[in-house]
């Protein structure tokens, strides 16, 4: 069957037409998202944590006793989200809930011995990963480019 409507030439990637994506903001935070997660599991993968792992994990240890329902504000996720994120960490050994001090209702976050040992070990892998993908930029344009995203956020 002959489909008129099909064009006669393969589009390569340097004829494809993006239409409105390159003027979006959205397009351009997307494609840098997909090329920097791939870089971090490639870089992690031995470690076998997720971006958004190693980020909860980065602000349990660097805030001891924070809360499921903090924690889960700080990222940007739902609180029930979280739980599923923490019951993670904590079946790999790495995070653990105890009875908050101040609030009976809710738990306090703490990294475990394994956790701390972790985040050791990874923080220079993080280090690497960073300045992998930051390896175009300088000092100072990697300095402006967080503080232009920073203003993304409400």
């Amino acid at each position: 069957m002959d489909d008129k409507s099909a064009p006669d030439v393969a589009l390569t990637d340097s004829v494809l037409d993006l239409g409105i994506l390159p003027e979006l903001i959205g397009y351009h935070l997307r494609r840098a998202q997909v090329h920097l997660f791939a870089d971090f599991a490639r870089t992690m993968a031995e470690a076998q944590i997720t971006p958004g792992q190693f980020g909860v994990v980065s602000l349990i240890g660097a805030n001891p006793g924070l809360t499921q329902s903090a924690l889960a504000r700080a990222v940007g996720i739902e609180r029930s989200t979280m739980v599923a994120v923490i019951d993670t960490l904590q079946e790999r050994g790495m995070v653990e809930r105890k009875p908050s001090p101040v609030d009976r209702r809710s738990y306090a976050l703490v990294l475990t011995g394994n956790g701390e040992n972790l985040m050791e070990r990874l923080l220079p892998m993080v280090r690497a990963h960073e300045r992998n993908v930051a390896r175009n930029l300088s000092a100072a344009e990697k300095e402006r480019l967080i503080e232009l995203l920073m203003r993304l956020i409400p």
